[in-house]
């Protein structure tokens, strides 16, 4: 196999064209190209407004040899990819079948990876599935009645259900996971492009039957999902995993578990804790959800507001801020809404979300700044939880239970007057009427009289102050990134950007320690995902899932068919009485 490194051609290019090109790079005749599979595809922008594509190809050809001789050897070479290998069956005789606690991108993998090797695994999810979180998510945005099992956070696929469904990881890939895990996506129902997109996404409203088809298939290969099944306690003996309890009601024996749960689940970490399993507090990040005009940001990356044949801009920026403090994007949904996520009563939580066609009329983004363990409460495992809720009852508190937001020449303002004078600001916000709009914002709204810039909200929001929830000094290196992401991005500190309070999830506050065999201090429980701290979204989190399923296979034999187990079909309460 021949591979083209860089392939640069106009974004509104035609298949032919492309075909051409890959024929002019590899001096190749009729007929002497073969076939060939774009491995990566990313956008070219440096000579702006004309857009290019930049391509990594797989070219099969006749005559290897020769064309690799003629064409350029910094732009072609032979290459030469193993494909990702699940481990050989171990040996020890599996008693029960595993069960897998939660059904976010990790657990979903794990379960799907171990169900296609002949595992038949248990899936424990708290929430819903899919279409009944859907529903109860609608409820809350548009109510503000939120159910604590049933939301943006909790229920079939995870938190990432409701985000972008970005599928870009800075993990290394040298065993071939990340690959493996765009490919089942692309077979659960995403379109292929994310096979090669640099910066690939889903979207939230495709998610939806994509994260159905993946449990269709676990059932379909033997394994059970069930919903509504909350792990609320762990039982063991000598050290070792004999079951889990659900819902405070029901004892589900087992001696292999995978702790799949979310970051969002601290009532579980809690559990954990007062169960003696091994844990520690971890740095994480948080900030605000910043919003600007999409026609803007894409001006600025794309050098013209209509990015057609392109979907809306995206960008990352980052800095260091002048008191030492680390400042960036994460999670950035272009077209996209910030969406209140909150999981319990009295705290609030945003993030960011966008639909596969991402058509809102914002961009938004969380800009976060870095939390040391020293700015916990205390050296307890479990103080980046309470640093986190502190913030969310503040958020909550500022918006009266609505998303609060403010804009950024107030934020600024009112931030700069009470850091001068050391007396308290007051909580208006300090907003222009002409900011105040309907507070339900669950369509856009947008001032074109006055060309104000306004939220693109799921859920109901006000405007107001904001800026004494984060600490001081994390304040002010929010703001002085902002101001360094300006000379980035051009107006990304303008007066009117809308900042939304509080992104505090950007990642979990506790690592679950586990050990080389990816077990943790109680042999048997597997901490795995983005909540047990072992990745930092969608695909990091699903490579995890891939990795436990391969260190729970190296060590058992699949759960043989025969006998009183059930399938895929399974009645809960046949489950009930394993």
């Amino acid at each position: 196999m021949i591979r083209i490194q860089q392939l640069r051609i106009r974004t509104e290019h035609t298949r032919e064209e492309l075909e051409r090109k890959i024929g002019r790079i590899l001096h190749l005749g009729t007929g002497d190209l073969l076939g060939y599979e774009i491995r990566k595809r990313s956008v070219d922008a440096r000579k702006k407004p004309d857009l290019y594509f930049s391509y990594v190809i797989d070219c099969l050809v006749r005559q290897e040899e020769k064309v690799l001789k003629r064409a350029d050897a910094g732009v072609v070479c032979r290459v030469s990819e193993a494909a990702y290998r699940f481990p050989p069956p171990g040996g020890q005789p599996a008693t029960r079948r595993p069960v897998i606690i939660g059904t976010g991108p990790a657990g979903l993998f794990c379960g799907l990876m171990l169900a296609a090797h002949g595992y038949r695994p248990v899936l424990l999810e708290r929430g819903q599935d899919v279409d009944t979180r859907l529903a109860d998510v609608e409820t809350f945005w548009h109510t503000g009645t939120l159910n604590p099992e049933s939301n943006v956070q909790f229920g079939e696929g995870g938190a990432g259900t409701f985000s972008d469904g970005k599928l870009n990881t800075l993990v290394k890939d040298k065993d071939g996971r990340n690959r493996e895990v765009l490919r089942m996506f692309a077979e659960a129902g995403a379109d292929a492009s994310v096979l090669y997109e640099s910066k690939p996404h889903i979207g939230t409203d495709a998610l939806i039957g994509i994260v159905k088809n993946m449990r269709r298939q676990i059932e379909d290969l033997g394994g059970s999902v069930r919903f509504g099944a909350k792990v609320t306690d762990i039982l063991s003996e000598n050290g070792h995993l004999t079951g889990v309890v659900i819902n405070d009601s029901e004892t589900l024996p087992c001696d292999t578990a995978v702790l799949a749960t979310g970051h969002s689940a601290r009532d579980t970490f809690q559990m954990l804790y007062d169960r003696g399993v091994e844990m520690e507090a971890k740095e994480f990040a948080v900030g605000f959800r910043v919003e600007h005009r999409q026609t803007d940001v894409n001006l600025s990356q794309y050098g013209r507001a209509d990015p057609a044949p392109l979907q809306a801009a995206p960008y990352k920026v980052t800095a260091k801020a002048a008191n030492g403090r680390g400042v960036y994007s994460f999670c950035m949904c272009p077209g996209g809404y910030v969406v209140n996520a909150s999981s319990e009563p009295g705290r609030l939580a945003v993030n960011g979300m966008s639909y596969h066609a991402r058509d809102s009329a914002n961009a938004n983004s969380a800009i976060i700044v870095s939390v040391k363990k020293s700015d916990f409460p205390s050296a307890h495992p479990l103080a980046g939880v309470a640093f986190q809720r502190k913030l969310e009852e503040a958020a909550y508190a500022a918006g009266g239970g609505s998303i609060p937001v403010q804009r950024l020449a107030d934020f600024r303002s009112v931030f700069e007057t009470r850091t001068k004078s050391g007396v308290r600001a007051g909580r208006t916000g300090r907003c222009n009427t002409s900011c105040k709009t309907a507070r339900n914002g669950n369509e856009t709204v947008f001032d074109k009289k006055r060309q104000i810039l306004q939220p693109c909200h799921k859920g109901a929001y006000v405007f107001a102050d904001i800026t004494e929830i984060l600490p001081a000094e994390m304040t002010a290196a929010f703001l002085d990134g902002m101001e360094r992401f300006s000379h980035m991005i051009e107006g990304f500190a303008a007066d009117d950007t809308l900042i939304s309070a509080v992104e505090s999830r950007t990642s979990s506050p506790v690592r679950v320690v586990r050990d080389t065999a990816y077990e943790s201090s109680l042999q048997g429980l597997y901490p795995c995902g983005e909540g047990a701290g072992y990745a930092g979204g969608i695909t990091s989190a699903a490579m995890d899932g891939l990795r436990v399923a391969e260190a729970i296979a190296a060590k058992f034999a699949p759960f043989p068919q025969e006998g009183r187990e059930c399938g895929g079909a399974a009645k809960q309460e046949e489950m009930k009485s394993e």
